[in-house]
């Protein structure tokens, strides 16, 4: 099973606080674990804010307000910046052709020169799972899968992103169960 490029849509039972009622992003999916970014969390900071904090010009004016994440429970000091194109970034992971996940300051300031991808989304944070964890809570009915479509990450508000990837399902948020049989 390689779950990369695919959304976990964390089921209405979802006791941990980190992720009740998120939809994450698997940029990386492998024998040696997982890595996510949870992508409709909104934190209380805008892109300006952030580029003001590392000491940044952000002359894009359009995307000042734009909102930066919770991304997950591991490094949440950490810039993780989700984009399209994936380009050549100092230290870019490819998720697919179409996407990269990038760590390095370099994206930033590109960002900020008006240079840098059309399409981001900037987290503080990341998931990350053991390898075999993630199995292991999709065996136990914590999450729902799908895979994922670039719109629903960079184009929908993010209060719609959950039930736009529920709907890619054919399911509706609101009406699923909290709990789940086993056939």
């Amino acid at each position: 099973m390689n779950l990369t490029h695919h959304f976990l849509i964390a089921m209405p039972n979802m006791a941990d606080p980190y992720f009740a009622k998120t939809l994450t992003y698997i940029c990386e999916h492998n024998d040696q674990g997982a890595l996510g970014l949870v992508v409709n969390r909104p934190i209380d900071m805008t892109l300006q804010a952030l580029f003001e904090r590392l000491s940044l010009t952000l002359r894009d004016a359009g995307r000042k307000q734009a909102p930066i994440y919770f991304g997950g429970p591991v490094q949440t000091d950490r810039g993780f910046v989700l984009h399209a194109p994936a380009g050549n970034w100092q230290s870019t992971l490819r998720v697919r052709d179409a996407i990269g996940l990038t760590t390095s300051k370099d994206i930033l300031e590109a960002v900020g020169r008006g240079e840098g991808p059309s399409r981001i989304l900037v987290t503080l944070g990341y998931a990350g799972w053991s390898p075999g964890q993630l199995e292991h809570e999709l065996a136990q009915n914590a999450w729902l899968t799908v895979e994922a479509r670039d719109a629903i990450i960079f184009d929908v508000p993010s209060e719609e992103r959950l039930p736009a990837a529920m709907e890619l399902l054919g399911l509706d948020y609101a009406r699923l169960q909290d709990a789940a049989g086993h056939a």
